[in-house]
């Protein structure tokens, strides 16, 4: 697997996250089509998009970095075929490498289900593994998402 960089997304990876995106995010999250896979992309603010690439040179990961006025946001998705490899950390470390902090929300139960009628695991462990502080007290709540607050911060020198 490799990560490439990259500020604006071609149609053919435009297509490929958005097949990840709703393939492994809860039903509640889905995004129907192109136009709003296009609009929430366009709302982005000084984007920095990373996608993993597997053997076959096919998108495995994607993941990308924003602005919120001064705070540096982001969001990290994975095919379900690379799951408990590591891909997940390789992609978050290329995130790491472009600051010292991440602010983000995770769903932070195991009660949604993705499009095949699976359950949407939640990743927490994952982020606590990968040196995130989860922030229970501050929480994003409503119709779409139920998600606490995690952030990394690289400013003890990791």
């Amino acid at each position: 697997m490799k990560t490439i960089t990259t500020t604006t997304l071609s149609d053919q990876q435009k297509q490929a996250a958005l097949n990840i995106w709703n393939t492994e995010y809860p039903v509640r999250l889905l995004m129907p089509g192109m136009d709003e896979f296009d609009a929430f992309i366009n709302t982005l603010i000084n984007p920095k998009h990373y996608l993993l690439i597997n053997e076959t040179s096919e998108i495995a990961g994607w993941a990308a970095t924003f602005s919120i006025e001064t705070t540096r946001c982001f969001f990290i998705m994975l095919s379900g075929s690379v799951h408990g490899k590591g891909h997940g950390t390789l992609l978050l470390n290329e995130l790491k490498k472009d600051g010292t902090q991440l602010f983000g929300w995770a769903i932070d139960h195991d009660n949604d289900i993705k499009a095949d009628g699976k359950p949407y695991p939640s990743p927490i462990s994952f982020y606590r593994k990968n040196d995130f502080t989860i922030n229970t007290d501050l929480r994003l709540e409503n119709e779409q998402l139920s998600a606490v607050n995690i952030l990394w911060s690289g400013k003890s020198g990791r």
